[in-house]
């Protein structure tokens, strides 16, 4: 399998020179034997194990077969399709046309450039939901247990799943229909789940209009979820999603919920159980009390446990739970497992920045949906990679930055690419059982570590907003701001 070729930026040779040979450089006496664990470039060998697995040809056959809806193959095989797509967004800062062209020039592409950016605009949504689905389940099972996340002690049982809607912007305006749009220009709306316990995200249901309410799509991705995340699982999600018709979906099959209260829901405390109060880790003051959501009449009315937590300064937060029992799951335990609902931000913040989704290869909904859900695949390969170099250093995974590792795997798969033909890259990186990739994986990576991967800590508070001024005429000069002119008397 193709995966991946890279650009590196090479010198250009003078007209009429050829390049020489590495065997037949002139190289310095031979260096002592290297240990047999040891690899010239343990990053990309470990990024091209883990992607030869959920991108082999015989995988991605059968999961195209069962998701591809009406979708067909011809020339382009959805195994072509997918590697293309990986090196576009792994080497060429998600450069389509670069990716194509060199897929053309060594013979791996067998048509032509519009029919692969065709198939790339009509590739189904369903399709794009179980390609993540069934890759991320496949990673899970690797993913190392000493690099998971620290649960709260009542809650260390249960498979903390966070949930959150993204709009997919930044669309490019070349189709017909979008020339001269002025204003922000949306491709589809995803509303995604991230396994706390890993975070790893592990599904997605998606919409073609970016315009659309998060909340129609959560049955959607509930009934995905629940095929690959076993046990007991707790939900938590942000204020958009509390009202009266979603506790009763969250709680079907034995699971929780945790729900940023919404104050447009009605709360009715249950006068029989006085409120409870305390002080959390942090010193702020909190209260809880055990109620109903919903007016007397309702089917839909739930009794739940109210938390709020004061912020002086700041927004409260509220949450409410059907974890009702304040002995068995303490307010301050609920309160931590909120906090984590923040990995999923940090997730779409990552797949955004970090793995190239600002630049969007096609233009339509479709399109930009199948980038996403690459996104996210790749997302989920640097966190198990930077989770055996924490385990390997005894570190928590929080402390080591995916966006310092994502930048040496791109600069060692350059080279591994720049040097190895194709075939050579498959006939190195055989195919493993998951028991002996994860057996390479600790090999490869239980060593890797340097500075510049440590995650910057104690950021500062950010800055209060500065009001924003139009200067006079539309235009200014720094010098002028940084040295304003006197104030006539």
């Amino acid at each position: 399998m193709a995966l991946p070729r890279c650009s590196a930026s090479v010198r250009p040779l003078r007209k009429g020179t050829s390049r020489p040979s590495p065997l037949t450089l002139p190289w310095p006496a031979p260096l002592a034997p290297s240990p047999p664990n040891s690899a010239p470039a343990p990053l990309a060998e470990a990024a091209l194990r883990l992607l030869a697995l959920v991108c082999s040809d015989d995988f991605l056959a059968g999961l195209f077969d069962r998701h591809r809806g009406r979708c067909y193959e011809r020339s382009i095989s959805f195994a072509t399709f997918v590697h293309l797509l990986a090196d576009a967004l792994l080497e060429h800062h998600a450069s389509g046309r670069q990716s194509f062209l060199r897929a053309q020039e060594d013979g791996s592409l067998p048509a032509s450039l519009s029919a692969m950016y065709g198939k790339l605009a009509r590739v189904p949504i369903s399709l794009s939901q179980g390609f993540l689905l069934e890759c991320s389940a496949v990673l899970q099972r690797l993913f190392p247990q000493a690099a998971r996340t620290p649960l709260p002690p009542s809650l260390a049982g249960m498979n903390l799943v966070a949930f959150d809607g993204k709009k997919v912007k930044h669309v490019a305006r070349r189709l017909k229909a979008t020339r001269g749009q002025l204003g922000q220009l949306y491709g589809g709306k995803l509303v995604a789940a991230l396994l706390v316990n890993s975070r790893l995200a592990v599904a997605f249901c998606a919409h073609p209009d970016g315009e659309v309410s998060d909340t129609p799509l959560l049955p959607g991705l509930v009934e995905q979820v629940r095929e690959v995340v076993p046990g007991v699982r707790l939900w938590i999600g942000d204020r958009l999603f509390c009202d009266l018709n979603q506790p009763g979906l969250l709680t079907e099959q034995g699971d929780h919920f945790i729900l940023r209260y919404n104050a447009r829901v009605s709360f009715e405390p249950d006068e029989s159980q006085p409120a409870r109060q305390g002080t959390n880790s942090q010193g702020y003051r909190y209260t809880e009390q055990v109620g109903w959501i919903g007016k007397q009449g309702d089917e839909r009315r739930r009794r739940v446990r109210l938390i709020r937590l004061y912020r002086p300064g700041q927004e409260d937060v509220a949450l409410v739970s059907d974890l009702l029992d304040a002995e068995q799951h303490p307010a301050q335990d609920v309160l931590d497992a909120y906090l984590l609902r923040w990995e999923i931000e940090n997730c779409f913040q990552q797949i955004t920045e970090v793995f190239e989704l600002r630049h969007l290869i096609g233009s339509t909904p479709e399109a930009t949906v199948f980038q996403a859900s690459f996104c996210l695949l790749l997302y989920d390969v640097l966190m198990v990679l930077r989770g055996y170099v924490a385990q390997g250093q005894a570190l928590a995974a929080e402390e080591v930055s995916l966006e310092g590792m994502f930048g040496d795997v791109q600069r060692q798969l350059i080279s591994w690419q720049e040097v190895l033909r194709p075939e050579e890259t498959v006939a190195l990186v055989r195919p493993l059982t998951e028991e002996r990739t994860q057996e390479r994986l600790r090999e490869l990576l239980g060593g890797q570590w340097t500075e510049r991967w440590r995650k910057t800590s104690g950021a500062k508070e950010p800055p209060a907003k500065v009001p924003k001024k139009y200067p006079k005429g539309g235009h200014t000069s720094v010098f002028r701001l940084l040295h304003p002119a006197p104030k006539s008397d």
